[in-house]
């Protein structure tokens, strides 16, 4: 399929109808909606399920294996969005990438929702973090194709899509977490791959009416003599793959931790190597060059800022089902409705930061002075935490407010920051790597995540001060330092 310009794609799309915003965003919205629903549902009772023991529906695995492994997996989510983004410019365009995404998503839910051990856990994460690698950063990068790169509703149109997001992770932990918790595991999942299946049938009746042909056109496509030698190599390097990782499984020589270690690793290489590819392409012009070089400081602050974000789901998860007093004002909580604080908070504030920085218009912050806040009230929101491990020591259950806080103070930092990095992913992405430069933003969750795989093991209730101190401040620190050489970067994007 021949690659159009951005213009073309523009004329094809009604450009008003969802909240002042293009139809095709009400795709959208409801499509992540529902992913989000799916994941986020899953992933708010799959620390129990890891950890909890066999007689209470869980399989018992040890808390820091348990840790690492949910932030592995989350790294691997995110990191297969090289793939998607790749498949996407290269093969069947973002449309086709997110339907199929979709599809292997809701395969991986069904297969946790039958009692199959560790090997169906495995085996739902495997399809699960393809299946997220090909939905996430395209869809993404569709509601990029909404709008002109000059267009200042762009920020506003990505806060929206981003409270859809999070709509579905407000309510998925409330549902699949009291059902998951309270009767049984594999019932909470298999209403994640119901959500999943929601998404698909709402993403399939809209997307010719409202889309055009938005996310149809391949911007890169690989030539046909290019997709015998690719589709080739792939299929020989994944016998390969298949082959070795048996032989060293059954042999002993790579095992969890060892696998853990190599993701960790991957994590930090592999977006080194993108940056390098995307920089001394022939097809990146030298302005692209530039915008690149821009984007690093952007990345290493993401990558800091999902370090803390991404641990509510590990660390403060843990916090709430071990050191928290799961009653308020009369009223049973389950550990897992902690998740649904973060989109909760979001949801709410959402329509604040768009309207604030539709009100502000020109003289809002820049893209970098945003990211410096991110970072700051990330490290804030870490930093809270030290408050009731003085007070309280390591035994003692504390207050949910003291996580109530906790969350609410990273959604500051995340509404600087997530939604103005989606957007501004989309601005200064080179032309011949829109969709993969759309993965490179998710990598900056997947390495972050990574890093987490390592980190999580030194949390304890012992070291809370210490481990809560030390992330806090090194994120502080560096958003003063972004802040104060925002504007050198500015000149440069």
């Amino acid at each position: 399929m021949t690659t159009k310009n951005s213009e073309d794609i523009l004329k094809s799309i009604p450009q008003k109808g969802f909240f002042g915003h293009p139809k095709g965003l009400f795709t959208l919205f409801f499509t992540e909606f529902w992913e989000r629903f799916s994941y986020y549902g899953m992933r708010a009772i799959l620390l129990y399920y890891m950890y909890y023991a066999i007689k209470d529906g869980g399989l018992n695995l040890d808390k820091g294996t348990a840790a690492s492994i949910m932030a592995i997996y989350g790294s691997l989510v995110y990191m297969s969005g090289i793939i998607g983004g790749w498949i996407a410019d290269r093969l069947l365009g973002t449309k086709r990438t997110v339907f199929y995404g979709g599809i292997l998503i809701m395969a991986g839910h069904i297969a946790l929702s039958f009692p199959g051990g560790v090997t169906a856990l495995f085996v739902s994460m495997g399809l699960i973090v393809i299946g997220t690698g090909l939905l996430k950063p395209n869809v993404s990068n569709i509601v990029g194709d909404l709008y002109d790169k000059e267009d200042p509703r762009t920020d506003a149109g990505f806060s929206i899509f981003y409270m859809g997001i999070n709509l579905g992770g407000l309510i998925a932990p409330f549902i699949v977490g009291t059902l998951g918790q309270k009767y049984n595991f594999h019932l909470g999942f298999g209403v994640a791959a119901l959500g999943m299946l929601v998404g698909l049938i709402i993403f399939l009746a809209t997307r010719k009416k409202y889309l055009g042909i938005a996310g149809s056109y391949v911007p890169n496509p690989l030539s046909p003599e290019e997709k015998k030698s690719v589709f080739l190599k792939f299929g020989i390097s994944a016998i390969v793959i298949v082959i070795v990782g048996a032989i060293l499984i059954s042999n002993g020589i790579l095992t969890i931790d060892g696998f853990i270690m190599l993701v960790s690793i991957l994590g930090i290489i592999i977006p080194i190597i993108y940056f390098l590819v995307m920089y001394f392409s022939k097809k990146t012009t030298s302005q692209e060059q530039k915008s690149l070089l821009a984007y690093i400081p952007l990345f290493l602050a993401a990558m800091v800022f999902w370090a803390i974000q991404e641990q509510g789901a590990v660390i403060l998860a843990q916090y709430a089902d071990e050191r928290t007093r799961l009653s308020f004002a009369g009223f049973s909580l389950q550990s897992s409705w902690f998740q649904s604080f973060n989109p909760l908070f979001i949801v709410l504030l959402a329509p604040v930061f768009a309207a604030l920085w539709m009100k502000l218009g020109k003289r809002q912050p820049s893209t970098h002075k945003k990211f410096s806040l991110g970072l700051i009230f990330a490290g804030l929101s870490f930093l809270i935490m030290i408050i009731p491990a003085i007070y309280a020591g390591p035994d003692a259950l504390v207050s949910p407010i003291w996580l109530v806080l906790s969350f609410l103070i990273v959604v500051f930092g995340e509404l600087c920051l997530s939604p103005v990095g989606l957007a501004a992913t989309t601005r200064m992405a080179p032309a011949a790597f829109s969709a993969q430069t759309m993965s490179l933003w998710f990598l900056s969750n997947a390495s972050a995540q990574a890093i987490n795989a390592q980190i999580v093991k030194l949390y304890s209730p012992e070291t809370e001060i210490m481990y809560f101190g030390i992330i806090g401040g090194i994120a502080v620190l560096l958003g003063v330092v972004l802040f104060l050489s925002s504007s050198f970067y500015k000149k440069r994007a």
